[in-house]
């Protein structure tokens, strides 16, 4: 299940178009997970418990961590798991991190 600030809930295809512009997809399950059942592409994969801390790091720390740029607090986010509480949650821990 994805979830996203303006829209709680999107489809794979609203995901699909909302890719080609440029949002930043991240997948909240466990690595077991992904190594399980695989990866959307173009997501990277920051586990729900160690999300808070991510969205805090230093930019240097984020890119070697997760290879992609820390978003600012206005970038376009979606967040997945596999059934839609996670990413329920990772939205509230974003916003209350002041990301819109």
């Amino acid at each position: 299940r994805l979830c996203a600030g303006g829209a709680p809930s999107l489809s794979y295809q609203q995901l699909k178009d909302l890719k080609k512009a440029s949002i930043l997809h991240i997948d909240v399950r466990e690595r077991w997970e992904i190594d399980r059942s695989g990866k959307i592409p173009a997501s990277i994969n920051i586990p729900l418990g160690e999300l808070v801390e991510a969205l805090q790091m230093d930019p240097t720390e984020f890119k070697e961590r997760y290879n992609q740029k820390v978003p600012s607090k206005s970038d376009p986010v979606v967040f997945s798991c596999l059934a839609g509480t996670r990413s329920k949650q990772a939205l509230g821990f974003a916003m209350s991190l002041g990301f819109s």
